[in-house]
């Protein structure tokens, strides 16, 4: 185990190791309600503080950090005029990525009209991209806009796309002090830039 952690890149450690801080699903309260649960554990490393920006300040935003660094390192899956698609270190499920404006914005309202429409377009072009590489069922797709609203990185706007299988929410729990990591982030970032740099023509991506 400790060598295949020493082949790992720093992104893929810090997601293998959230699985140390995690309780087990049979701790969990039974539903009391008719909603489907999509346990995300490995998140509580982020919940609790770690990386967590303290401000909403450019400074210590991960998102304005990430465009510094190469593709690979930063976890960024495309590169638009405008925006750019970001793999999730802490995600909600398998292929999380998020769209994200260049600019050190929170808001929508922030956006200029050039900004919007790339920012639209790259939503949907990543949801073709997922059903071209991975097959969903399904997607989650938002924005939190404000702290008060749940956004973990409240200075800089980003949309939540997020693809969902028909029973998820059953086998990516921990059982048995088991998780599932079917693939590293660093693999998912790869073969989502192959199928942006494939499919981005046909969304006239990236504006001019």
């Amino acid at each position: 185990m400790n060598e295949e952690m020493k082949s790992l890149s720093e992104n893929d450690k810090a997601f293998a190791a959230s699985a140390d801080s995690v309780e087990a699903s049979s701790d969990f309260p039974p539903a009391e309600d008719g909603y489907q649960r999509l346990w995300t554990p490995q998140r509580m490393v982020y919940v609790q503080g770690q990386d967590k920006p303290k401000t909403t300040d450019k400074k210590e935003c991960p998102f304005c950090a990430a465009q510094e660094k190469s593709d690979e390192e930063g976890l960024i899956a495309w590169r638009g005029t405008y925006v750019f698609a970001i793999m999730n270190l802490y995600p909600y499920n398998v292929g999380h990525l998020m769209i994200c404006p260049y600019r050190h914005v929170g808001m929508l309202l922030d956006l200029n009209d050039e900004e919007l429409q790339e920012f639209e377009k790259a939503t949907v072009l990543s949801i073709a991209v997922m059903k071209e590489v991975s097959h969903p069922d399904g997607w989650n797709v938002g924005v939190n806009q404000g702290e008060v609203a749940g956004a973990g990185v409240a200075g800089h706007l980003h949309q939540h796309v997020v693809p969902r299988w028909e029973g998820d929410s059953n086998f990516m729990p921990i059982t048995a002090g088991t998780r599932t990591m079917p693939i590293l982030l660093s693999s998912q970032r790869d073969a989502y830039a192959e199928g942006f740099t494939k499919l981005q023509g046909d969304f006239g991506l990236p504006l001019k």
